[in-house]
């Protein structure tokens, strides 16, 4: 079983200098390890060709974004296993060995995501993954060990195996073969929800995602775009429309899709009492970004007669902020 490693980078020399090491060390004898640079203008290939020669790198002729910035790369990486990793993610010891007997034993299994904790406090999980995602009835995404803003600590109470609904972009793991049956990320997300994007797609296809716990890495998080930033919102808004418009069944699409256009418009309005008014600005521009693709998202849609029943909770929303379960165990 050939794997490959595929960092995607922009701007990230400092990034790749703290963390390749750890991807070199921990991964050079079960996979090759890439660089895909998304045209950075700062000094990331010379520093890699220079300090880590044997890390291949494939030069994007221009920063297609995260989505398709891995699909232009992909399309020159030879192998069975694609491993999708962040730029500031820190691997550990033994790290892969679980990811492939899963992958080995398992033929339905199609997407991997490790445990993904917090590199600043280890004992926390990380925000983007943590033990594996699910939505809930409006599509709203989770996970185990987080939810919303409520990060638990990893206290073993996820170590299981078992399946998820999404994987994190930050390090996930797909058989080459399932990307491209999936046509892989979809370029119009830019970045953000792309992979639960992909990973409700391989749902619809009858294709397995699993969490495995005996894998652990660490994520920063943030450090291309942090959460205070407008752009993120804008990102984040627009593309849960995105995903819910190509996806959801088709009994449930106008009524899940009024719902959310009513909630996030509640969530403007709390931006506005926290005196945030540019992120309730962004929420605004990602209805309008959303409005102008609506006609091309129908058009993309998997409009399956039997899809199966795609979410886990009612109501994430409801169980968080009214029913105050702020933990997965307690949904």
């Amino acid at each position: 079983m050939k794997v490959a490693i595929i960092i995607l980078n922009w701007n990230g020399q400092s990034l790749l200098q703290k963390f390749l090491p750890s991807v070199i060390n921990y991964s050079q004898d079960l996979a090759d390890v890439y660089v895909a640079d998304n045209a950075s203008t700062d000094n990331s290939i010379e520093f890699i060709s220079t300090e880590f020669p044997s890390v291949k790198i494939i030069k994007n002729s221009q920063n297609f974004g995260f989505a398709n910035g891995y699909n232009v790369a992909l399309k020159n990486v030879d192998a069975d296993i694609f491993c999708l990793l962040n730029n500031d993610i820190e691997v550990t010891k033994n790290w892969l060995n679980p990811i492939l007997q899963e992958f080995q034993t398992n033929n339905q299994t199609a997407i991997i995501q490790p445990k993904i904790l917090n590199y600043n406090t280890k004992s926390d999980f990380d925000h983007a993954g943590a033990a594996g995602g699910f939505v809930d009835k409006y599509g709203y995404p989770y996970c185990r060990g987080r939810i919303f803003n409520t990060i638990e600590k990893d206290l073993g109470q996820y170590n299981q195996a078992c399946d998820i609904f999404w994987a994190s972009g930050a390090c996930l793991f797909i058989k080459s073969e399932s990307y491209w049956q999936l046509n892989g990320l979809d370029p119009h997300f830019f970045a953000h929800m792309e992979e639960i994007d992909l990973c409700w797609r391989a749902f619809s296809n009858n294709l397995k995602a699993k969490f495995i716990g005996n894998s652990v890495v660490y994520h920063v998080g943030g450090a291309t775009l942090s959460e205070s930033n407008p752009r993120k919102t804008y990102l984040n808004f627009r593309n849960s429309l995105f995903m819910l418009t190509k996806n959801l069944p088709k009994k449930s699409l106008a009524l899940i899709i009024i719902s959310r256009l009513i909630l996030d418009g509640i969530a403007g309005i709390k931006f506005l009492i926290q005196l945030q008014p540019l992120h309730t600005l962004a929420v605004i521009k990602a209805h309008f970004g959303y409005y102008g693709h609506l006609r091309f998202l129908l058009k993309q849609r998997i409009d399956l007669t039997n899809q199966k029943k795609y979410y886990t909770k009612s109501s994430i929303v409801w169980s968080y902020y009214v029913l105050n379960k702020q933990t997965f165990n307690s949904l």
